[in-house]
């Protein structure tokens, strides 16, 4: 690859930084998004859940217009709908809510956000490695990039952040997951504890298939990932189809600040995720698209990029916030041993539990 110049690189083709490429590209920037990956959105990372607009707009209030967001997706990503959560606790006591959305395909979702991109104008580079930046240019694996202003939108371990001296989030979880044969329900099913403290695990209905993963936490779990989640097969009888692929989580909210000099962070690297639950795509592209917006104004009119920070935390900040104190009290209070897990599930009751995977308050 020629070195070449862009108005706006994107590094990280998410749906973070794929959402904010196509809102750049919309409003008149010169786009050009890499990402180190061969195949955009593969290996599949997460637990493929899409909350429903309604769900969203009940979270996020000030998001505005989500239809432009959620509504791009075609019906074949929609695989099942969803009608309600259950947790599990430690014993196999259910607590059971409604909970709308719907999964899907993260590879192929993520293919369809980039060629949404793609069609507004923005240049996709794929198996594009960026490690650095030197002098105004961004250092890649295929040669320099220069650019007036920089997204990165490439994880929690995010390099952008590290090069544009951005804090990263600290203590992500780590997880496993992979897909697994089966009729199941429609219903999100949550278990807290019972393979090991501090650690929980999923099943995601898909078609004819499921979702399933594991994640916990260093501070209280010793044991392996691979562990834990050959425990959670055995002991849930399910029959595996595909390899696990692992990623890190997000889990202590957003990060302080996300804006520094031409520079923008976004996505699982800005924290953008739900602390309780893990959710991060929704805040993906409600962040992307004011990153985006913002990004082209600074093109067209200089409009501080600063605009981008004050108006995701006008948007998000509040929920998120509430979402990782609540994290922080369960890894007080709930976590640590088995009995800890049940004994604080029981006394929060089924409208608490309801309202810490919808980011609102537990008290009083």
């Amino acid at each position: 690859m020629p070195n070449i110049k862009t108005d706006v690189l994107v590094v990280g083709a998410g749906p973070a930084g794929t959402t904010a490429a196509r809102f750049a590209a919309l409003n008149g920037a010169e786009v050009t998004i890499i990402d180190r990956k061969s195949e955009i959105g593969a290996p599949v990372r997460c637990g493929e859940l899409m909350t429903s607009n309604e769900e969203v707009s009940n979270m996020f209030p000030k998001a505005g217009n989500l239809e432009e967001l959620f509504d791009v997706i075609p019906d074949n990503l929609r695989l099942r709908d969803i009608e309600g959560i259950r947790l599990v606790n430690p014993k196999g006591k259910e607590t059971e809510f409604p909970f709308t959305g719907y999964t899907t395909d993260r590879d192929r979702f993520d293919q369809h956000l980039a060629k949404l991109a793609v069609e507004e104008g923005a240049e996709l580079i794929s198996s594009c490695q960026f490690s650095d930046i030197e002098d105004g240019r961004a250092v890649t694996s295929l040669g320099e990039i220069e650019y007036k202003v920089i997204i990165g939108a490439d994880g929690p371990g995010s390099r952008v952040s590290r090069a544009l001296g951005l804090p990263r989030p600290k203590n992500p979880y780590p997880a496993v997951t992979a897909q697994a044969d089966g009729d199941f329900d429609p219903y999100i099913v949550m278990f807290f504890g019972g393979i090991a403290p501090g650690a929980y695990s999923w099943i995601i209905p898909k078609d004819g298939r499921a979702n399933v993963g594991v994640g916990f936490s260093p501070k209280f779990s010793d044991g392996t990932l691979s562990e834990y989640f050959n425990k959670f097969v055995l002991k849930h009888d399910l029959n595996i189809t595909t390899k696990l692929a692992g990623k890190h989580v997000p889990s202590e909210g957003p990060v302080s600040n996300t804006v520094a000099g031409n520079g923008m962070t976004v996505g699982d690297a800005a924290g953008h995720v739900i602390s309780v639950n893990g959710g991060g795509v929704p805040l993906a592209l409600m962040a992307g698209r004011i990153c985006g917006k913002v990004a082209a104004d600074n093109i067209s009119d200089g409009r501080p990029l600063e605009d981008y920070q004050t108006e995701w935390r006008r948007v998000m900040l509040p929920q998120l916030r509430t979402a990782a104190r609540d994290k922080k009290l369960a890894d007080i209070f709930a976590f640590g041993s088995d009995f800890r897990t049940g004994l604080c599930m029981s006394l929060l009751g089924k409208r608490r539990m309801a309202n810490l995977i919808r980011c609102k308050g537990i008290f009083p």
